[in-house]
C-alpha cells in the first residue's frame, strides 16, 4: 500500500526513494505540472494517499471517490491521466476507461486492482487501457507508471502539434492568394492531391514549386510516409544516380559501405524530384524504367528492388522545347506530365502582392521579436508595381530584409532594399500611374468611365490595406466623396466587400 513513512528518507520498506525534484521535467520533456491527473478510488484514504504521492512530485491531481462522480468529472473537465480502481459501486473501472476513450480520447488510462487477472488485464489493454497496476502499490511504481503515461502523451501532443502546423503550411487553407489564377491552381490541387497520379509542376523560379510539391503530399493517402526532396540540379552529374537509386559498397572509389537513395528512402511516400530538367540524359533512361517497373537497382548492384513511390517532379526551363532538340526524352516527359500544375509566375498574379507582403510582415515581425509595424503606401505601391523576377522567394526576401532594418514602427521607404530604392517606378502618382502600362491598358480599355473609377477606386484600396483616408489622398479626391462612391457600390452589387482590400486587419 502506499506508505506514509518520512517521505525525505532513503528508501523505506514501502519501496520509497528519496523524493526527485518537484519543478523537474519528466523524461517526456513535460513538467509534472503540465499535466493534470483524475485519481478515483471508492477507499477515499487509499486515493488520496496516491494523490500526495503524485503532487509531491509536482503533478496536479484531482480525487473522485466513486464512479458517478469521476464520470461527471469526465463529462465537464479534461485530464491528461486517469488512474481508476478497478471494482467500484455503480460505476466500475472499464466503465471509466470506456467513458475516457469517447470523452477524453488523448487520455491515457491506468486501472487499478486488488485482483488482477490475465484475461482482465488482456480486456483492459484491448479497450485502450495504457497499464494495469495491482495493489499494493509503492510510490515508486505508481510514480514510474505515470511517468510512463506521461511520455505517451508528451508523444501524442507532439505528433498533433506537428500535423497541426503540416496542415498550415501545407493544408491547401494555408495557401495565401486572393487572385483568380491562384484559386484556379488550388481547385486543380484538391482534385490532383487525393489521387496518385504523377505531377509534373512548371514555374519560374521563386514561384512555390516545392511548397506545392508538399502540399500535394499533405493532402494524399501518403500523408502518413515521408516525402524525400531531391534537386538534381544541384547534385553532381556523375552522382545524380547514386542519390536516387542509391549504391552498393565499391561500386565506385568513395562507395565506402551500400547507400539506400532517394526512391528507397522515400518508399510507400513521396518522391520531390526538382529541376528535373537538368538531368542527364543517361540517367533519364533508367528513371523511365523505374517509372515504368517500379523497381530501381542501385548502383555496382544487380539486384532488383520494389518500390512504391508517387512522383511529384517539377521545372523551371521549357521542356517541350529540350524535348525537340533532343536534350530531354520524349517518352519520359510524357510520363512525368500525367498530370501538369503551371505557377503563374508573381507579376501575372499582383492581387496576391499585398497579401503575401502582409503574411510575410507577420511572420518575420513574430521571428525577431519585433513590436508591430506596418507598410507605408508609399512602399505598398512600389511592391505592386515591381515586376518581381525572383517571384514570391524575392519578395518574402525584401519583406525580412525590412522587418530587420525597421528602427520606427514604420516599413517606409527608409527600409526598401536596394532593388526597389533604383526601380522606375515612382511612388508618386496614384495607383494608376503605379501600375505597368500593360496591366492598366489590359485592365481600362473598351470600360465605362463609371468601370474605371470603381476600379481605380478599388486597387487603391488594395494599395493602402484598405485606408479610406489614404485612398482618397491617393485618388485626389474628398473622403466623403469617396464615401459615397462606396456607399453606391454596396447597394449595386449586395457582394461587394470592402474588407477584402484591408489586408492588415488583425494586428
Amino acid at each position: 500500500m502506499i506508505s506514509t513513512s518520512n517521505p525525505n528518507s532513503a528508501a523505506d520498506a514501502s519501496g520509497r526513494g528519496p523524493e526527485p525534484d518537484a519543478n523537474a521535467h519528466c523524461a517526456s520533456g513535460l513538467r509534472p505540472a503540465d499535466l493534470r491527473l483524475l485519481i478515483i478510488d471508492n477507499e477515499a484514504a487509499h486515493a488520496r494517499a496516491m494523490s500526495e504521492s503524485l503532487e509531491k512530485v509536482g503533478y496536479r491531481c484531482e480525487v473522485a471517490t466513486s464512479g458517478p462522480d469521476a464520470a461527471a468529472l469526465i463529462e465537464r473537465e479534461t485530464f491528461d491521466i486517469i488512474i481508476t480502481d478497478m471494482v467500484m459501486n455503480e460505476i466500475n473501472g472499464m466503465q471509466i476507461l470506456a467513458s475516457a476513450r469517447q470523452r477524453l480520447p488523448d487520455c491515457e488510462v491506468v486501472l487499478v486492482t486488488g485482483h488482477a487477472s490475465v484475461p482482465l488485464a488482456v480486456e483492459a489493454m484491448q479497450k485502450g487501457a495504457f497499464n494495469f497496476l495491482e495493489k499494493p502499490i509503492t510510490p515508486v511504481r505508481l510514480r514510474a507508471i505515470v511517468e510512463k503515461a506521461a511520455e505517451a502523451v508528451s508523444l501524442r501532443r507532439t505528433n498533433t502539434e506537428l500535423r497541426q502546423r503540416l496542415d498550415e503550411r501545407f493544408g491547401f487553407e494555408g495557401f495565401i492568394y486572393t487572385s483568380a489564377e491562384m484559386r484556379n491552381v488550388i481547385d486543380r490541387l484538391r482534385r490532383i492531391a487525393i489521387t496518385d497520379a504523377t505531377v509534373l509542376i512548371t514555374g519560374e523560379s521563386g514561384t512555390g514549386k516545392e511548397m506545392i510539391a508538399q502540399a500535394i503530399h499533405q493532402n494524399s493517402p501518403r500523408r502518413g510516409k515521408r516525402i524525400v526532396a531531391l534537386n538534381t540540379r544541384a547534385v553532381s552529374e556523375n552522382l545524380v544516380e547514386s542519390e536516387l537509386f542509391g549504391h552498393a559498397k565499391g561500386s565506385f572509389t568513395d562507395a565506402v559501405s551500400d547507400r539506400v537513395g532517394a526512391f528507397e528512402y522515400a518508399n510507400g511516400g513521396t518522391l520531390f524530384l526538382d529541376e528535373v530538367g537538368d538531368m542527364p540524359m543517361s540517367t533519364q533512361i533508367k528513371l523511365l524504367r523505374v517509372l515504368e517497373e517500379h523497381k530501381i537497382t542501385r548502383v555496382g548492384d544487380n539486384k532488383p528492388i520494389k518500390v512504391n513511390v508517387r512522383l511529384i517532379s517539377a521545372t523551371n526551363r521549357p521542356l517541350e522545347q529540350m524535348v525537340e532538340d533532343g536534350s530531354f526524352r520524349n517518352d519520359l516527359y510524357f510520363r512525368l506530365k500525367v498530370v501538369t500544375v503551371e505557377l503563374p509566375p508573381l507579376r501575372e498574379r499582383r492581387d496576391d502582392v499585398i497579401p503575401l507582403m502582409d503574411h510575410f510582415r507577420k511572420m518575420f515581425l513574430k521571428r525577431y521579436d519585433k513590436p508591430v509595424a506596418h507598410f507605408s503606401p508609399a512602399v505598398t505601391k512600389r511592391f505592386f508595381a515591381y515586376d518581381w523576377p525572383g517571384n514570391i522567394r524575392q519578395l518574402r526576401n525584401f519583406v525580412e530584409t525590412m522587418v530587420v532594418l525597421d528602427t520606427d514602427g514604420v516599413l517606409g521607404e527608409d527600409d526598401l532594399p536596394p532593388e526597389l530604392i533604383d526601380s522606375s517606378e515612382s511612388p508618386e502618382g496614384g495607383a494608376i500611374a503605379a501600375l505597368p502600362a500593360a496591366v492598366t491598358q489590359s485592365v481600362l480599355i473598351g470600360q465605362s468611365l463609371a468601370s474605371i473609377e470603381k476600379w481605380a477606386i478599388e486597387e487603391t484600396l488594395r494599395l493602402t490595406g484598405g485606408n479610406r483616408e489614404e485612398a482618397a489622398k491617393v485618388l485626389g479626391i474628398g473622403a466623403r466623396t469617396l464615401y459615397r462612391r462606396l456607399d453606391q457600390y454596396k447597394k449595386d452589387d449586395p457582394l461587394w466587400n470592402e474588407s477584402a482590400f484591408q489586408s492588415a486587419a488583425g494586428d
